[in-house]
């Protein structure tokens, strides 16, 4: 995975006044953790935060007052109607480290025929790969999988150098038959009324005297 340089600026201010202030100047917070040294607080370009965000696990360079900082991101939060970046904690990496990161999972190809759903028990799975080598997702392919079919973590394919963070017998994907679609309160009305118009039209057993 190739880094992607940003600029962040030291930052001393807290709370949420001071927040809101360097998000009018299209800044975003963020705290950097990691090596056991105290957390760092920073401020990034929006915009550029934003762009290098939608690499999953995107490795960042971060050059703070001229000295580079290699960082991925941890924890994004957004806010809920608008989806802007509200803040950023960073995990501080060196080259040769291992981290533990959640890959996304993509598919590919078409079920069986039979209208069957595909359920994602795993949107992301969990592996250990080294800071800079991680990869950006997992293909899998379910061309022609039948219903009751399930993907385990297992079975997908990993790069070399990486592992997985999570039982190899987890459920990733699985087949799911279609569900046959009840009948609505007319459709069953309907099915219902030639027999009340039989019980109706059946004459009574003479009753014994």
């Amino acid at each position: 995975m190739a880094e992607v340089k940003l600029t962040a600026e030291p930052r001393t201010e807290f709370g949420k006044g001071y927040a809101r202030r360097i998000r009018r100047a299209n800044k975003v917070p963020a705290v950097i953790y990691g090596h056991g040294a105290d957390p760092k607080h920073v401020s990034l370009d929006g915009h550029a935060l934003m762009m290098a965000l939608k690499t999953p696990n995107v490795l960042i360079k971060l050059d703070i007052e001229g000295k580079g900082e290699l960082v991925i991101p941890k924890a994004v939060q957004r806010e809920a109607l608008r989806g802007f970046l509200v803040h950023v904690d960073f995990l501080a990496v060196k080259k040769g480290e291992k981290v533990t990161v959640e890959v996304p999972v993509h598919t590919e190809g078409e079920l069986a025929p039979g209208g069957n759903l595909l359920e994602h028990i795993l949107n992301a799975l969990p592996v250990e790969a080294e800071a800079t080598h991680i990869p950006e997702g997992f293909t899998v392919s379910v061309e022609g999988l039948e219903a009751g079919h399930t993907i385990r973590a297992g079975d997908i394919e990993l790069p070399r150098g990486c592992s997985l963070a999570v039982d190899e017998d987890a459920a990733v994907l699985q087949v799911v038959a279609a569900q046959a679609e009840e009948p609505t309160e007319e459709e069953a009305e309907e099915e219902g009324e030639p027999a009340v118009a039989e019980a109706e039209a059946a004459p009574e057993a003479p009753q014994e005297s």
